[in-house]
């Protein structure tokens, strides 16, 4: 395995690995602040008092941050696997020589804007962390926030690259059939000397 391979492996894991984490710590936070808001109704001696005492008001700001980061490094992903939304009836209707040009430029495009966000955004994080600007309810420094705009669209430039790369090598790209489930397009297996024309009829069916 080359060493680029092997690098955009790792970050294959690490995007997929940020991706779940950030989705299920924004899952648990919103039951958990719902429950606390739901159960403090409730005038339960003892239990009300407590549940007032505790401040879940920075629970909402985590979610939509935590969302954001999310967003961002989904869209990434959503590159690399073919998942977004596009619009190919034009190019449907070219020739087919004429379709991978085509492609080519729009997936450049794509690396080319993104890019420009990555830097602008790099810029706009490094004035932002000169400053001493804060959120309102977690009290932490916002440029550790906006940093998920470069970081988010510095990868998805790479992946849009690497898309492009692979077109131009193989004319593949990634496609993600939103009706597919993993593992019901293998073949099943039949025992050796099972009859799977006539299959045994299920219990308490006719017999």
């Amino acid at each position: 395995m080359s060493a680029l391979a092997l690098f955009n492996r790792v970050l294959d894991r690490l995007e997929e690995t940020l991706i779940a984490i950030l989705m299920a710590a924004a899952t648990l936070l919103i039951f958990v602040a719902v429950v606390h808001r739901y159960m403090a109704g409730f005038a339960i001696p003892g239990l009300q008092d407590w549940l007032l005492s505790l401040n879940l008001s920075w629970a909402q700001e985590l979610c939509i941050y935590m969302f954001v980061w999310m967003a961002k490094f989904g869209a990434a992903y959503g590159v690399r696997t073919g998942i977004h939304v596009g619009v190919d009836v034009l190019v449907n209707r070219l020739a087919p020589e004429k379709q991978k040009p085509v492609i080519l430029f729009g997936l450049l495009a794509g690396a080319l804007f993104t890019g420009t966000v990555a830097v602008m955004g790099a810029n706009f994080v490094w004035h932002v962390a000169h400053t001493v600007q804060t959120s309102p309810d977690l009290e932490v420094p916002m440029w550790w926030v906006y940093l998920a705009i470069p970081l988010g669209s510095s990868l998805m430039c790479y992946r849009f690259l690497q898309v492009a790369w692979r077109f131009n090598r193989d004319g593949q790209l990634p496609h993600h059939d939103p009706g597919a489930v993993e593992g019901l397009d293998e073949p099943m297996e039949i025992a050796p000397g099972a009859d799977n024309i006539h299959p045994v009829p299920q219990m308490g069916g006719a017999k």
